[in-house]
């Protein structure tokens, strides 16, 4: 019961975490990205996850750092935002990377466009107080692009083994 609510919680707490911090700082503090690491091998171990599955998992970890350390490296991603994608990327293993980056891609590209349509208007009076909106507005603030990344993540989350290995039945006929 407590690996499932484990499988149920651990992961999307993280990332709306993730996303809430990117939000309002504009950073993704390096312990989500340790957390999501270790709660990983915890999980994996607890739940039986053969070695074998694991390396595979670890190979889409890195493959997920691979991709996100390029777009950092173009500019396109902050540090904190490529280190959570190849954390998801350990999470999710080999399909669903494939996806989660379609996801967060697609999602990443439509707050980009709303964010740049936000900063072309003045920012109302009453909300300018808000020492976070204020940061979002200016123009030579960055994308909180793991808002992207949580978001992604959390709609693949539910197709993953993780869930998938739940019992529900548990939670709902209590």
């Amino acid at each position: 019961m407590i690996l499932d609510l484990a499988r149920l919680f651990l992961f999307p707490a993280l990332m709306a975490f993730a996303a809430a911090s990117d939000l309002f700082t504009m950073t993704i503090p390096n312990r989500v990205s340790l957390l999501l690491i270790a709660g990983f091998f915890v999980l994996a171990g607890f739940g039986g996850m053969p070695l074998e599955q694991i390396g595979l998992h670890a190979a889409a970890g890195l493959t997920g750092l691979v991709v996100a350390f390029a777009c950092f490296a173009f500019g396109w991603l902050g540090g904190g935002d490529a280190k959570v994608a190849a954390a998801v990327g350990l999470w999710f293993g080999f399909p669903p990377l494939t996806n989660y980056l379609l996801y967060a891609s697609l999602i990443g590209g439509a707050l980009t466009l709303l964010l740049l349509e936000f900063r072309r208007w003045p920012l109302p009076y009453a909300l300018g107080s808000q020492d976070w909106l204020e940061r979002l507005h200016r123009k030579e603030t960055g994308i909180p692009y793991g808002i992207a990344l949580a978001l992604g993540a959390l709609i693949i989350y539910p197709e993953t083994d993780w869930i998938k290995a739940v019992d529900l039945t548990r939670f709902i006929g209590q």
